[in-house]
């Protein structure tokens, strides 16, 4: 029965939802609509907003491009191919790949969101081993997973609290720093990282459709469109009759190994001098050195460069209008002004929740969590500190970071209805094949409900 309403979930959004371009052009015009009518901005100052936000996100965009073909190169080689078909021949049965592919992916994720990337990876290779996986199901698989990472080491919100003279302190909207122990380490973070590891795969199993004629991912492909030859032949097409000091220099594996090393020196002493301090450009560097390292030589290693970077179209022109539907909401204030309408209904008892459902809803118009906490996290805070007015100051800051993280779950949550970081997996997992954000987000539909609701009953029942 579940997997039957599944199915008419997944017809529904296959039959209605747009690409996750149209996705973003019919966004930004309800957007601009809507700041128009609700708040005092002018169209001028709206159409200003949309313009300078188009460029507010080009490096983060840059960052997302770096991993995606970083990661792809990597699983380009040798050594993981082996890898993955040792792990095949254990994992023989769709169902089996499904749940090792939210496993891994809600532990991945777990270090950063941007591996999400190394998810796709694993599953497209499964599906390329392991027969009768439906592989539009798999893709939501890998994108269910990555919601996890509101959970770990790359949580925007409860970090950015944590950061000395952060703009809520600057701002005077706090008096100081907020400790992860009161958000990544409380007890309703554990509830729903468990959430995600434990009762995840199981939705996910419940859900899983039973039938996978023409969906396999042999049945998806374009034969023409991804080469059959591997690295090491297009390597050696490369080079000339005769002895050449160029193909000598193309092909010498100690020069990259050289530079690579200076890449590992640098990694050693990141972590030994900043502790564990992970972000988008150590690991795009630690990707992009051990790329160097698996594939030898220069040669091998820019081929497969090349190969990763050639479906990466979609971020390169879609993050940019994402963006400037950010800067319609920041310069217009439209956000402000719906969570503030959001938050004038808050009690004690309700905060968490009115934070959750104000993050699944802004992450609609706002699909990044520091962006969107830099629009709604002031009058958040506000409210918490209204509503805990005659507390202690310890039960404050509780009731501050229970707010924040809830924002943040919201947000996370709803990404799986909001088709923006499916440009993180499409890359990798859609490369040579036909497929849009309409064949995958209807069988996200039920896990969505099952998680809104499991989450709601976490943020608001779990103490502090």
């Amino acid at each position: 029965m579940i997997t039957k309403l599944g199915q008419k979930f997944t017809d529904t959004f296959t039959r209605y939802m747009p690409s996750a371009y149209v996705f973003a052009l019919i966004l930004t015009l309800v957007m601009a609509l809507l700041a128009l009518l609700f708040t005092d901005s002018t169209a001028l100052t709206i159409l200003e907003g949309w313009y300078d936000g188009f460029w507010s996100l080009l490096s983060f965009g840059m960052q997302i491009v770096l991993i995606i073909i970083t990661a792809y190169c990597i699983a380009q080689s040798s050594f993981l191919e082996r890898g993955i078909d040792k792990l095949s021949k254990v994992v023989k049965s769709p169902q089996q790949v499904y749940v090792l592919t939210v496993v891994a992916g809600v532990l991945f994720s777990l270090v950063s969101f941007g591996m999400i990337v190394l998810t796709s990876i694993l599953a497209r290779e499964l599906a390329n081993r392991v027969k009768g996986i439906n592989y539009p199901f798999l893709i939501a698989c890998v994108y269910f997973s990555g919601g996890s990472w509101v959970c770990g080491l790359s949580s925007s919100i409860p970090l950015l609290l944590n950061t000395e003279n952060n703009f809520l302190i600057e701002s005077g909207i706090l008096d100081t720093t907020i400790s992860t122990g009161y958000s990544l380490g409380s007890l309703l973070n554990f509830g729903i990282l468990l959430l995600y590891l434990i009762i995840g795969p199981l939705i996910i199993l419940l859900v899983a459709p039973k039938y996978f004629e023409g969906k396999e991912l042999k049945d998806l492909m374009d034969s023409d469109a991804v080469s059959n030859k591997s690295i090491k032949d297009e390597a050696l097409s490369y080079k000339l009759p005769y002895k050449a000091v160029s193909d000598l220099l193309n092909n010498a594996g100690w020069l990259q190994i050289a530079v690579g090393i200076l890449g590992v020196t640098y990694v050693v002493y990141h972590f030994t001098t900043k502790g564990f301090d992970l972000n988008f450009n150590i690991i795009i560097f630690i990707f992009l050195i051990l790329g160097m390292l698996l594939h030898v030589t220069p040669l091998r290693f820019s081929i497969a460069m090349k190969r990763a970077s050639s479906n990466i179209s979609g971020i390169l022109f879609q993050y940019p209008f994402y963006a400037g539907i950010m800067g319609i909401m920041l310069a217009s204030g439209l956000g402000t002004e719906i969570s503030k309408l959001l938050v004038s209904i808050a009690t004690t008892e309700t905060y968490p929740f009115i934070s959750f459902v104000t993050g699944a809803v802004i992450n609609f118009a706002i699909p990044s969590a520091g962006g969107e906490f830099a629009v709604i996290g002031p009058s958040i805070i506000t409210m918490v500190q209204e509503l805990g007015s005659g507390l202690s100051q310890n039960e404050i800051t509780a009731m501050t970071a229970r707010a924040s993280m809830s924002m943040a779950y919201g947000e996370s949550l709803s990404n799986l209805l909001q088709p923006f970081f499916l440009l993180m997996v499409f890359p990798v997992m859609g490369k040579g094949i036909r497929i849009q954000a309409r064949d995958v987000v209807g069988y996200l539909f039920l896990p969505f409900v099952a998680f809104f609701v499991i989450e709601a009953l976490l943020i608001t029942f779990v103490p502090l």
